[in-house]
């Protein structure tokens, strides 16, 4: 067969978490790399879906969501942000947050266009908006402060400047957009008429008291951004693929015209749980923030002690480290070599900047840490021991 492929994908190599997962595998290392926990989320949670299965129906649910959990959505957004949403013409229910930002870049780019995301960032981005035959470019948030500037942002804007795509809490960096970048994205986005993509699938886990400031709720945003939220990052259920968008009725069509193309709906049974999911108490998302941010402090102060320089995490479940501090200078080489040897997985940095930018770092690596302490422990001593 001679014929040829769609470059935007066929092009590029496989994606790293498959990637080192596979490596991780083979090596039986414990995987630090690829971003899932490794228990299960709520009982309560999963006993809905699997009653929900049993007794049915298991047929189509509507393309824009059970109103069960539109409704839950909705309130969700008031309750920790004072947002008003309508769920019947505001909010959507995608196959997981993944699809949720294909449906979005799918419905409202256009070829020729330009996206703007902010780099590093998650790598699922550039081939998205490529499909769309949209241009890719990135504004670097520049190491180790990794904070935006706004003379870069505004050097990066042209006339065919149509989104800007970011992600707060940030994968792969930890790092929490501070209210003053959010204000350079506000106003850039109100001068020149942009659309603002928000990835906020880890608005529940930001540490040290830092409140998650979305940027709809700045004035003049919300008519002009969506907001997308993960079930599976928030309840510790990553295969249940639930994700739910929030915005302006225009911008939510928009979206939904592309998603009926793409999934066209999920599992009733799985949203009818994460609906009663969005419905716990206070008292789960404390302990869920708290037992996070504990991980965290195991597993960078293992690092710390394995000899590694540890940046700031302020949210998520990832942390970087400067590789330079264990005399390492190839970020790839890097993860292989501790993969293979010291039996810990981990993520090259380099992997979340576009193939051709040469301009991005090659000294930093992620760490999963959404695990169990003893293989965090483990994990640590692993590499202490292997540095050593």
């Amino acid at each position: 067969m001679t014929r040829s492929f769609n470059p935007v994908f066929s092009n590029r190599p496989q994606s790293i978490f498959p990637t080192m997962s596979a490596l991780a595998r083979k090596h039986d290392a414990i995987n630090l790399g690829q971003g899932f926990p490794d228990e299960d989320g709520p009982e309560e949670i999963r006993a809905i879906a699997a009653q929900a299965t049993l007794e049915g129906p298991n047929q189509y649910a509507p393309v824009e969501g059970i109103p069960e959990l539109r409704e839950a959505v909705a309130r969700d957004n008031k309750r920790f942000y004072g947002l008003d949403i309508d769920p019947q013409s505001q909010t959507l229910v995608v196959s997981g947050a993944t699809e949720g930002l294909a449906a979005a870049f799918l419905g409202f780019l256009e070829p020729g266009d330009e996206a703007i995301v902010l780099a590093p960032f998650y790598e699922c981005y550039a081939p998205q908006i490529e499909a769309a035959g949209a241009r890719v470019v990135p504004v670097n948030l520049a190491p180790p402060s990794w904070r935006l500037s706004a003379g870069a942002l505004e050097a990066a804007i042209t006339g065919r400047t149509k989104l800007i795509a970011i992600n707060t809490p940030h994968n792969p960096l930890g790092k929490v957009m501070t209210r003053q970048e959010l204000e350079i994205v506000a106003d850039a986005a109100r001068r020149h008429d942009l659309i603002v993509v928000c990835d906020e699938v880890y608005e529940h886990l930001i540490f040290d008291d830092r409140p998650h400031l979305p940027l709809m709720t700045l004035p003049g945003m919300f008519e002009r951004s969506i907001r997308i939220g993960s079930a599976g990052k928030t309840f510790s259920l990553t295969g249940f693929r639930i994700g739910y968008v929030t915005g302006p009725a225009p911008l939510i069509t928009a979206v939904m015209k592309a998603h009926q193309h793409l999934a066209y709906t999920s599992p009733q049974s799985l949203q009818k749980a994460t609906a009663a999911g969005l419905a716990f108490g206070d008292g789960y998302y404390e302990r869920f923030r708290t037992e996070m941010q504990a991980k965290r402090d195991l597993i960078s102060a293992g690092l710390s002690a394995a000899g590694f320089a540890v940046m700031p995490c302020e949210g998520t479940y990832f942390v970087t480290v400067d590789i330079t501090s264990v005399g390492r200078d190839d970020d790839v080489d890097f993860c292989r070599e501790i993969t293979e040897k010291a039996k810990v997985a981990a993520v090259p940095i380099s992997a979340f900047y576009l193939p051709q930018q040469q301009d991005a770092p090659r000294n930093y690596a992620r760490f999963c840490f959404c695990k169990k302490p003893e293989v965090l422990k483990q994990a640590s001593d692993r590499l202490a021991a292997y540095l050593s």
